[in-house]
């Protein structure tokens, strides 16, 4: 027998409380300057679309981040 906490509650017009909204998907371009919670400093070399990124942060470390872009920032 399954939980029926495993599935997505649905919102009730009566309810007092707001509806979960989800959070808006981070857009980066090339050449932008980001932060990464564990890797420092560095800067956007290509976009594959809303799918994922690949930073370059210095000296020759590169590393590709997939989406949702939770550790990485805008500066």
């Amino acid at each position: 027998m399954e939980s029926s906490r495993a599935t997505t509650r649905r919102h009730l017009p009566t309810s007092p409380f707001k509806p979960r909204e989800p959070d808006p998907i981070k857009v980066f371009e090339v050449g932008d300057r980001v932060s990464h919670d564990k890797e420092g400093l560095g800067r956007i070399s290509s976009v594959d679309g809303e799918v994922a990124v690949v930073v370059d942060f210095g000296g020759g470390r590169l590393m590709r981040v997939a989406a949702p872009f939770y550790k990485l920032d805008t500066l």
